[in-house]
């Protein structure tokens, strides 16, 4: 008779043959940068999102560099719309990756349109949809300000179609040959995107983006997603949302040697936060358990609002 109980009889055996581990290098915490000096609010309240001044972002990066972290991500919520901000070289996301020079964290930085638009939409509409190569062009712009700025890995999350290829070849043709490009390659029209929106100020004022964001029922898709941006020059892929995507990050293993990253977005953030806060989970085993799942899937990276969380040992990895 086998028995496989055996590997689990004690705490010490139980991580003694644990198979999957979440390094504290693989969570890569996300925050906001808004205008001002001396903020740091969580937005929503309790929500895990942080929206930080440039004078903050240091401070906050430094923190989690202590914490294990290897990596951040940036995204802008400019104090008023308008698409010239989101290349603006003197705007708050280039700001606070020249912030960061020295500190030897890796700095990514999200390129989309979402947060500068005044509809809220990833990209220029008009004529009652998204015009696409417009927007590529814009979104090409606002890379090479960001890799000007020195941020290591430029992080397009528009969904546009040839965005990639376009990126890559603007960045070397500006000299910038080693700026890392990190696609979202399948990013689901999600229903758990809602606190992000507020956080990021970035809520659709009319319609939806599902015609560009794909429809989370097609897993063939997504592939044809992905293969796409792989032969464009993709450095690194994403996989968004994270939880209800995990066979797509298996199946990315599965074909790809490259670099996976997955999204735990603000709405898995919130059910596990608000689960725990009512007592219907253990949120820190919950939390562990999740990061868990999802590296076993088989992403390298985890960008996550539990980064802090961790860092301040409420959540053990």
């Amino acid at each position: 008779m086998q028995r496989l109980r055996r590997l689990r009889r004690t705490e010490s055996l139980l991580r003694l043959f644990t198979e999957t581990d979440v390094p504290a290098r693989a969570l890569v915490p996300a925050y906001f940068v808004v205008d001002g000096a001396g903020i740091r609010r969580e937005v929503p309240e309790d929500g895990g999102m942080w929206q930080l001044s440039v004078d903050q972002v240091a401070i906050e990066a430094a923190r989690a560099r202590e914490g294990g972290a290897e990596a951040l991500m940036l995204f802008g919520v400019p104090p008023e719309k308008g698409l010239h901000h989101a290349a603006d070289p003197n705007g708050l996301v280039a700001r606070a990756a020249a912030s960061l020079k020295g500190s030897g964290i890796t700095v990514m930085a999200d390129v989309c349109l979402c947060s500068y638009t005044p509809d809220g939409h990833c990209g220029i509409w008009r004529d009652g949809m998204v015009q696409n190569d417009e927007s590529v062009a814009h979104l090409a712009k606002m890379a090479v300000m960001l890799a000007d700025a020195g941020v290591d890995v430029v992080s397009p999350s528009d969904m546009m179609d040839g965005r990639v290829a376009t990126i890559r070849k603007a960045l070397d043709d500006a000299g910038h040959p080693y700026t890392l490009l990190m696609s979202y390659a399948a990013k689901m029209a999600s229903a758990f995107y809602g606190p992000f929106r507020v956080a990021a100020e970035s809520a659709p004022q009319h319609g939806d983006r599902r015609g560009y964001q794909m429809n989370p029922a097609n897993r063939r898709e997504a592939m044809r997603e992905i293969d796409a941006d792989v032969h464009e020059g993709a450095d690194l892929l994403m996989i968004k949302p994270a939880l209800t995507n995990l066979d797509l990050i298996a199946e990315t293993r599965r074909r790809y040697d490259l670099p996976i990253v997955a999204y735990q977005v603000s709405g898995e953030y919130a059910m596990l936060k608000e689960a725990g806060k009512s007592g219907r989970i253990d949120f820190p085993r919950a939390a562990r358990e999740t990061l868990v799942s999802i590296k076993r899937a088989g992403a390298d990276l985890i960008v996550t609002y539990l980064g802090p969380e961790v860092w301040d040992g409420k959540v053990r990895l």
